[in-house]
């Protein structure tokens, strides 16, 4: 299919070479002939090819005939945009677009050199993309000069009024000329947002791309409902499950999100953690991390994650379900961008189904419930990944022949297949252990004895058996509380790490620098020998073996004295001239005089208890 005509032929050019057959819709829909000089105020979703959309728009009015620009001497076109990371994004997009016309563009953001900017801003520049608050700082300090601007666009400026913005974006679009076409893209028109553009557009003419309740049809949302206990062992099965795919975990606080990158890192995963705490300089790291493959994982919070684009991301993971529609809908929309499929996962403990549910209605969207992939499902989805490798059937590079030949002169071709698999193996994280059972959808409800699943404290496990416990050796795991050991993960640790069950696991002591455990005599050599041969499976986590920890010795009730059982019990309390509590030896409890002895009450006739006396018998 090739491109409309009606596109400037030098973007046209640009557009075939970064291998564009056809255009998204938002695109499409500024090639209109009625588009022709008006302002515009037009709705589309995050990923929809916005950029590219309004790069196309105002081509027009910045482009001489036969296509080029010529020597800056004023900027001509001003984006505006909530974030750094989204206007540096913007930016990079502008310049292979504009790249055949010989346009200079220059970013002006916050966090970034103030006076590089004014030094870019002095040499010229046909396009300035910036955020509004340096924005602003440089048309204040008369660094950025606006007269000569023909358009401004405001890219996601519902995110911008979200951000607290509103001021700064009057002051800049008071500042520019009244002749310029204005251009705002929204994901949703607000009241607010249709109240800016009253103010600061002229007839604008409202296109809307995607209809905002409209379901994004590129990305696949998936519902996983796990006890709340078995959380980030549902994640990371879902990280294994889907091998070597882009991702993002969205989390709600700081904490959660440096708590589930350490642990996630702990586990072999390579992964970057967003939060506002982070540098500029630590953002754009992590960031670069994601591009360039050194990372496959992203764990990050809504405010973090704002504006930024991350290529080739498939797979977006909600640990932490999101406060409203609209969140959980700009979250997702970090997938699925550019005409790429996307799957969303929400993983919903049992105690906020209910939430889970109105979440989804309020964004008018369908999701798939699933349970979480066990690990006959992950070691499944290896076996699968592996068989289907395309290297196996790849020719053999010459370089390699001569080694080759010598490897099957000295081992046998299933001594070299066994020495591949078990590296392909290994080189995974081993997945973690979680319930298996029938997949609870959204809306279903609930059988009598589960009513306790949507309490806020979650759903608690049955008790187990331990009756049939052969007590034997004692091991040390090198975490404790300081630590923040927590028997929700040291449990299946232990298991996964001597390839034992729950049942083969006795005590579990959590000590302040270590935890002390007890495995089942039977099962104590072959423990000991898997956990030596593959370690823990945790970065920095060692098990040893170790002596049963100390208890404080006591005689049996029966066997110790009778004075140590029923003598006299004293309890002491600071206090001069009232007794009670911890009273001086010698003196009475109650008040009665001196010489009387301990515990003893003045006579008197009992007053009745209300409602009777109580009666007690010891069985």
């Amino acid at each position: 299919m090739t491109l409309p005509s009606t596109i400037a032929p030098v973007l046209a050019g640009a557009l075939k070479a970064r291998g564009y057959e056809e255009l998204t819709s938002v695109q499409d829909a500024m090639l209109t002939p009625e588009n022709d000089g008006r302002d515009l105020l037009v709705s589309a979703q995050t990923g929809s090819g916005k950029t590219v959309a309004f790069g196309i728009a105002i081509a027009p009015d910045l482009l001489e005939e036969g296509g080029r620009l010529e020597a800056p001497r004023a900027p001509l076109a001003l984006i505006i945009a909530p974030t750094r990371e989204l206007a540096l994004q913007v930016a990079r997009e502008l310049e292979w677009l504009y790249a055949p016309t010989g346009a200079r563009i220059t970013t002006c953001v916050g966090g970034m050199d103030v006076r590089t900017e004014r030094r870019n801003l002095e040499r010229g520049a046909h396009i300035i993309v910036g955020t509004p608050g340096r924005l602003r700082d440089h048309i204040t300090r008369r660094a950025l000069n606006m007269s000569d601007l023909r358009a401004v666009v405001l890219d996601e400026a519902d995110e911008m009024l979200d951000l607290g913005f509103r001021e700064d974006l009057e002051f800049i679009l008071g500042e520019a000329p009244e002749d310029r076409r204005t251009l705002m893209f929204s994901a949703t028109v607000s009241k607010s947002i249709a109240l800016l553009a009253k103010r600061f557009q002229k007839d604008a003419l409202r296109i809307t791309a995607t209809a905002s309740h409209e379901k994004h049809a590129d990305i696949t949302y998936q519902a996983m409902v796990v006890p709340p206990h078995e959380r980030e062992n549902a994640i990371i099965n879902t990280l294994l499950y889907y091998d070597n795919v882009n991702t993002i975990i969205f989390a709600s606080t700081r904490e959660g999100v440096k708590h589930l990158a350490s642990r996630l890192n702990n586990r072999g995963f390579s992964v970057v953690a967003l939060s506002g705490e982070l540098s500029q300089a630590e953002r754009t790291n992590a960031l670069q991390s994601m591009r360039d493959g050194r990372a496959r994982v992203c764990v990050a919070t809504d405010v973090a994650a704002r504006g930024i684009d991350l290529p080739n991301l498939d797979l977006v993971i909600h640990a932490d379900l999101p406060n409203n529609g609209e969140t959980l809908l700009h979250r997702s929309g970090r997938t699925g961008r550019a005409g790429r499929k996307g799957t969303c996962i929400l993983v919903v403990p049992f105690s906020r189904r209910r939430t889970a549910e109105r979440l989804l209605q309020m964004a008018r969207l369908d999701a798939k419930s699933i349970a979480a992939p066990t690990i006959n499902a992950v070691q499944e989805k290896v076996r699968e990944v592996i068989l289907n490798d395309e290297r196996l059937s790849d020719e053999i590079p010459e370089d390699i022949q001569e080694l080759m030949r010598d490897l099957q002169a000295r081992y046998t071709p299933e001594q070299i297949a066994s020495a591949y698999l078990r590296r392909e193996i290994e080189s995974r994280p081993a997945p973690e252990d979680v319930s298996e059972g029938p997949v609870r959808a959204l809306g279903a409800t609930p059988t009598r004895s589960n009513d306790r699943n949507d309490r806020d404290r979650g759903e608690r496990a049955p008790r187990e058996d331990r009756s049939s416990f052969n007590g034997g050796a004692w091991f040390t795991l090198s975490a404790g509380r300081k630590h923040r050991a927590d028997p929700k993960w040291i449990l299946p640790l232990i298991c996964k790490a001597g390839q034992i069950s729950k049942g083969d696991v006795g005590a579990i002591r959590i000590l302040e620098n270590e935890t002390r455990f007890e495995i089942n005599s039977e099962k104590a050599k072959e423990y000991f020998s898997t956990v030596e041969e593959r370690g823990t499976g945790e970065k920095g986590l060692v098990i040893r073996t170790s002596s049963a920890p100390e208890q404080e010795s006591r005689a049996p009730r029966s066997d110790r004295p009778r004075s140590d059982r029923d003598g006299e019990r004293r309890f002491e309390k600071r206090g001069d001239d009232k007794a009670g509590w911890g009273a001086p030896k010698g003196k009475p409890r109650f008040k009665g005089g001196e010489g009387k002895p301990f515990g003893d009450k003045p006579k008197g006739p009992r007053k009745p208890r209300e409602g009777g006396d109580r009666k007690f018998s010891r069985s």
